[in-house]
């Protein structure tokens, strides 16, 4: 077992490493041993303040950034990759002492944000305006340009991922940022700013500033010289700052809120390959993964050979210290999402779901929850309907596919779906059908880092991921030109 160094706790504005204007600090808490990781500077408005300063600064069009041609901008976000990679063993070390993942899903996180972050350094010089078709002697073109400072706030449960979802596009389309991370996990984010001192970006193109929502996070969202903001959390969350952006200054908003997602088990299917992607998919990060597969629909001809098999697998799981060799699951990430989850897990018995593994705290120090089944499960349980987000399972059964779909579909979340069968017509029915805006064939949670992620319903706006994230950090402008006819 190991763990690193904490070396940068300031907040990071227009390249250095400065305090709270206010002074003030909040811990930092490792949720597996319950000790303090470090003290963090807290932001708060005034600190935003300076940030986005610095930042509209380092986007005025005469400022060094602005005038990087394409190539320079590729090469610098280039450069802070390969730092992310060379500190990548410091960084999942991290990230697994602030989240409480295991190890090797942390350094799956910190791998995933480089390769985003050179997705994106290769779209600096591939999007390109256009000429319109034009009466007379008019020319008319459109150019693409820079949104502005844009505001990021980014969820706990994968930091360093949704760091880089979130600026690998903004810097590709040559936007300045001012980050808030969440407060659970500032480290990881602190840390790469010193990398991108290192790698040698303007002052105030990247600002660091970690904080609570209702302060730091409030004063992003109403910010009224923010040209956008960007947030992956919760609905309630991203109602306050869609609210906020709109009664400041009309501010773009992109959201990421999470999900309640169906995947469907048909009879045709492997039971084997069919439990195992199941419990990956819940189980991973504790379930604490906006995606994560939370409702299992399975056909009623292998409905109790299906479950004896997950049943089986959830109770070999090893639960316990995510430094350690061997664990599988790590504990929730603070005390208020244990609680929730030990709350849902209380709910489904008093429903009358049947509790078939799991359910209970570990006796151990750290807040580490049994993974947990539940079977019998109807839709109208609370357990079935609201996001959980701990290793919590619920397994419905279901006879017809026209019935499964109209019950997939049945709630206000729309991110994430599945389907596991060996028919093709079944597979692009359900595929067609459900109002999810991600939909996984027999697998889940693989991805292309060129395909859009993002949500239905209330589970968001907007889009992340190649071209169609970059195009949220991009205005359109038409450029219209009246020739003279020639004397």
């Amino acid at each position: 077992m190991k763990s690193v160094e904490i070396k940068y706790t300031n907040l990071f504005i227009n390249n250095e490493f400065v305090p709270a204007k206010s002074g003030k600090t909040f811990e930092v808490i490792n949720p597996a041993t319950l000790e303090k990781l470090a003290d963090v500077a807290e932001a708060e408005e005034a600190d935003v303040d300076s940030a986005v300063l610095a930042a509209r600064k380092a986007f005025h069009r005469n400022s060094a950034w602005r005038k990087l041609d394409p190539s320079g901008r590729s090469q610098l976000i280039n450069k802070l990759a390969d730092l992310i990679e060379r500190d990548q063993e410091i960084l999942s070390t991290i990230e697994t002492m602030e989240v409480g993942k295991p190890l090797i899903e942390s350094k799956y996180s910190v791998g995933l944000a480089v390769q985003v972050l050179r997705h994106y350094a290769a779209w600096c010089d591939k999007f390109f305006g256009e000429t319109c078709p034009a009466p007379g002697n008019l020319i008319s073109m459109t150019r693409k340009e820079p949104v502005g400072v844009v505001g990021q706030i980014i969820p706990w449960n994968g930091p360093i991922t949704m760091l880089g979802w979130k600026w690998g596009p903004a810097l590709a389309a040559g936007c300045t940022i001012v980050l808030k991370p969440a407060e659970d996990t500032p480290l990881g984010a602190l840390h790469i700013a010193s990398l991108v001192l290192e790698a040698g970006f303007p002052p105030g193109v990247i600002n660091v500033v970690p904080g609570y929502g209702r302060t730091a996070g409030a004063a992003i969202a109403s910010h009224m010289d923010i040209n956008k903001v960007a947030f992956t959390g919760s609905i309630p969350t991203g109602k306050l700052i869609m609210a906020a952006a709109a009664n400041s200054n009309l501010k773009r908003v992109t959201l990421e809120l999470g999900g309640k997602s169906p995947l469907v088990v048909c009879e045709d299917f492997d039971l084997d390959k069919a439990a195992e992607i199941s419990y990956r998919g819940i189980f991973a990060n504790a379930g604490q993964i906006c995606v994560a597969p939370s409702r299992v629909f399975v056909h009623e001809s292998i409905h109790d050979a299906f479950l004896e098999k997950l049943v089986a697998k959830a109770k070999s799981r090893k639960v316990g210290n995510p430094l350690e060799t061997g664990i599988e699951q790590g504990p929730q990430v603070n005390e208020a999402m244990f609680k929730r989850v030990i709350n849902y897990i209380e709910i489904g018995k008093t429903e009358g779901a049947k509790l078939v593994a799991g359910g209970k705290p570990l006796d151990k120090k750290g807040y580490f929850i049994e993974p947990t089944v539940f079977a019998d499960v109807t839709d109208s349980m609370r357990i079935a309907k609201e996001e959980i987000f701990g290793p919590v399972l619920c397994v419905l059964k279901y006879k017809t596919m026209d019935e499964v779909i109209d019950r997939a579909n049945n709630t206000h979340f729309g991110l994430a779906s599945g389907i596991l069968t060996n028919d093709i017509n079944k597979a692009m029915t359900y595929a067609s059908a459900i109002e999810s805006g991600l939909v996984w064939v027999n697998g889940y949670m693989s991805m292309s880092l060129s395909s859009p992620f993002g949500g239905y319903k209330q589970s968001g706006i907007g889009r992340e991921l190649g071209r169609y994230g970059l195009e949220n950090y991009l205005e359109t402008k038409t450029i219209t030109i009246n020739i003279s006819p020639a004397i």
